[in-house]
């Protein structure tokens, strides 16, 4: 009764919203979307970056591109030829790529799996349901490292999907050569559709050019794909993936002396249940593999936020996405599941999920049993989500979570969401807009359980573009399963910027902004105010960067704030001023810096804020950075300095042989720690690991050191596809 008193109007508001953007979508410009017709093969190619195989000439033949970067449908510096087929099983694309300077290509990672950013690329976007909205993305530089991606939301790609598919690579005389095959098992499709979304993207990491046979706004996404066509008898096998896995673990607590050892099985089953309806089984996850979070230092009164990393909750992740909310607010942020409050891991006894398409529909279950820990029981977690496909490139749907995994409380939320995209608007412009609901329900909470959002934007890329939005979170609003850092607050916020793409021999762009955010307390009074000024930034033609910034800050504190140990800042109004300077390196060179400062007030005092880095590609085989982050405050409370490092090393043997290395310190936790992953990825879906985390206290920057904690694991997985 409770969630139907407040959802009635906001349903109703929906509505109104839903028919007003009708209106607008029936106003809007109209392209001719861009098609090619797919050729099946009884002959699958053999991947060896090489060309030669006969069955490329009966493939389909794409050489229209264009540069979407750095000029806008310009013409490319080099030649493109792309070849398409498919069978019942793969879809294959083969990319001849020219260059005019072969021994100029870009191709310094070699660590499978890495970020491929800098060097020279070639990427293909698949949009199986051809609704705008989701999508794939699957990319390979020339020394056969794969990359892939899952779109989150029509513009937000998350880089931490992994799916099983090939590629082989080999640069030649000429320029260099591409081979994909991607499995119809790895995507989510329906198969009564034979028209998929699908575009290509080349990059020439030197010249800072990108290519596309289908851009919008010097964007590449579903929503500015054309069409392949004619994609028919499609199969995904019995749709049955098995991945067991074995992890071998031997751990030490250095402070009580306590050493254990262990090993067990782990198991995920993947089911499809139709080609666009998958289901996930998880046995006794383990997530020993995983990435190790970055140390941060915060200097602000709300909690810090954290990426996920865990391949089981980032397998159809776009699916849970909500308001497109990233941050304060979210109604289901995974990393709740699985993790104490302090960041330690706790155990997963069972997991099951239900992710994909039914019809114009999105449906996403997520059920976990979490073991007890510390004095929280063994917990039930759901998640439940729900959303339509309306208009052209738009969506709305509802959101339900139940269980707390923190805390021994009863706790539910419901929410509704509508999400409007439009980016056929005259003159090559976008808009964008979404508006939200949420009511939370916990044991003991009567009142005062609400959150909802509007918000309205225009992301161009070149001219002008802005963003408007107002949030309001109220003070017991206890989303258990996500994530929430500022309660009791109206929040309000604007951008505007502008950015000038002139054609000039050195300039690229320049871009100037406006940023404004303000926080009232519903209780009553001002909580934060910022305004940030960007009087320019300037993008060179090779890559450099170089920009000013203005920050003005008010912060009322209603009690005290201790913002380092033993530094208090007392109750009051605080205005203070801020300016600073930005300078980087365009990173495909082998040595790129980047610097920036910051200084002027702090609440009743001043700090310095410097961060640099550094990265070094001399090779293929080896990659190293380094970052420091350095403040110096100085308040009538007391003076202190942090200091945060981090040092990767990163090295490839070879393609399927790595080694990546992360030393990490900060002064304020007066702790350092070392995480290394030897890997082998002899091919997509199969890995083995070996991984050491050693945790010391330090007294200095990696000094002073003594051990807390260790753990060593040895972990095998291996995909069975049927």
């Amino acid at each position: 009764m409770k969630y139907m008193t407040h959802l009635i109007p906001v349903l109703l508001l929906l509505g109104v919203a839903s028919v007003t953007a009708q209106g607008i979508d029936t106003l809007q410009g109209s392209e001719e979307q861009k098609r090619v017709e797919m050729m099946r093969t009884d002959s699958p190619p053999i991947l060896d970056g090489v060309l030669d195989d006969a069955v490329w000439s009966q493939a389909t033949v794409i050489d229209d591109f264009h540069q979407f970067r750095p000029l806008d449908h310009g013409e490319p510096s080099e030649r493109t030829l792309v070849y398409l087929l498919y069978d019942d099983n793969y879809l294959y694309v083969a990319a001849r790529m020219w260059d005019s300077e072969p021994d100029q290509i870009r191709a310094r990672q070699m660590v499978q799996g890495e970020n491929t950013r800098w060097d020279d690329s070639f990427s293909i976007y698949l949009d199986p349901f051809n609704n705008k909205r989701s999508g794939y993305r699957f990319q390979v530089n020339p020394n056969s490292v794969r990359g892939e991606g899952t779109f989150e939301t029509p513009t937000r790609l998350n880089y931490n999907w992994e799916g099983i598919w090939y590629a082989e690579a080999r640069i030649n005389d000429e320029g260099w050569v591409a081979e994909m095959a991607v499995p119809f098992k790895t995507l989510n499709f329906d198969p009564n559709n034979p028209d998929w979304g699908f575009t290509l993207e080349r990059t020439i990491a030197r010249k800072q050019e990108d290519i596309s046979w289908s851009s919008y706004n010097r964007a590449v996404n579903p929503g500015s794909a054309g069409l392949v066509t004619g994609l028919t008898g499609l199969q995904q096998g019995r749709g049955l993936d098995l991945v067991p896995s074995i992890v071998t673990t031997a751990s030490r607590d250095f402070t009580t002396g306590i050493s254990d050892s262990q090993t067990e099985p782990a198991l995920d089953v993947f089911y499809n249940f139709t080609p666009s309806l998958t289901g996930v089984l998880t046995l006794n996850t383990d997530f020993s593999a995983t990435e190790v979070d970055d140390q941060l230092i915060n200097l602000t009164r709300f909690g810090l936020f954290f990426p996920e990393k865990r391949d089981f909750f980032l397998q159809d992740v776009d699916i849970f996405a909500f308001g497109e909310l990233r941050r304060n607010g979210m109604p289901f942020f995974s990393r709740r599941i699985g993790l104490s409050d302090s960041g330690q891991p706790v155990d997963l006894n069972v997991g099951a999920k239900l992710t994909g398409r039914v019809g114009r529909f999105n449906v996403g279950v997520l059920g976990v049993q979490q073991d007890e820990f510390d004095q929280v029981d063994s917990s039930d977690l759901f998640v439940g989500r729900l959303a339509a496909n309306v208009l052209r490139e738009s969506s709305v749907g509802f959101i339900v979570t139940d269980g707390d995994p923190r805390t021994n409380l009863d706790n539910s939320l419901l929410g509704v969401d509508f999400r409007y995209r439009n980016t056929s608007l005259p003159s090559g412009h976008s808009l964008e807009g979404e508006f939200w609901y949420q009511s939370s329900d916990t044991e003991g909470v009567d009142s005062k359980e609400d959150a909802w959002g509007i918000r309205i934007s225009s992301p161009n890329t070149e001219g002008l573009r802005g963003y408007l939005g107002y949030t309001s979170i109220e003070e017991n609003f206890n989303p258990a399963l996500g994530f929430v850092n500022r309660r009791d607050i109206n929040y309000t916020e604007a951008s505007l910027g502008y950015t000038n793409r002139p054609e000039h021999r050195w300039l690229r762009a320049l871009t100037h902004s406006v940023t404004f955010r303000n926080y009232d307390k519903i209780s009553g009074g001002l909580e934060s105010r910022f305004l940030f000024i960007e009087p320019f930034e300037i993008e060179t033609n090779s890559g450099d960067q170089f920009g000013t910034e203005l920050t003005r800050n008010r912060e009322v504190l209603v009690g005290a704030f201790e913002i380092s140990a033993g530094v208090i800042i007392p109750p009051g109004d605080y205005e203070f001023d801020r300016y600073g300077i930005e300078v980087s390196g365009a990173n495909e060179r082998k040595l790129a810096p980047s610097f920036e400062v910051n200084a002027g007030e702090f609440y009743d005092g001043d700090r310095i804020e410097m961060s640099a880095k550094l990265d070094w590609r001399p090779n293929r085989r080896l990659y190293l950075r380094f970052e420091y982050e350095y403040n110096d405050i100085e308040l009538p409370g007391g003076d202190f300095i942090t200091r945060l490092i981090q040092i990767n090393a990163d090295v490839a043997f070879n393609v399927r042989w790595s080694w990546l290395n992360l030393l990490q310190y900060d002064n304020e936790s007066g702790s350092a720690g070392i995480n290394s992953r030897l890997r082998w990825n002899p091919r997509a879906g199969q890995d083995l690991y070996i991984v050491l985390n050693y945790g010391f206290s330090a007294e200095g920057a990696f000094s002073g050191l003594e051990s807390e904690q260790s753990q060593f694991s040895v972990k095998y997985t291996q995909t069975f596809r049927f």
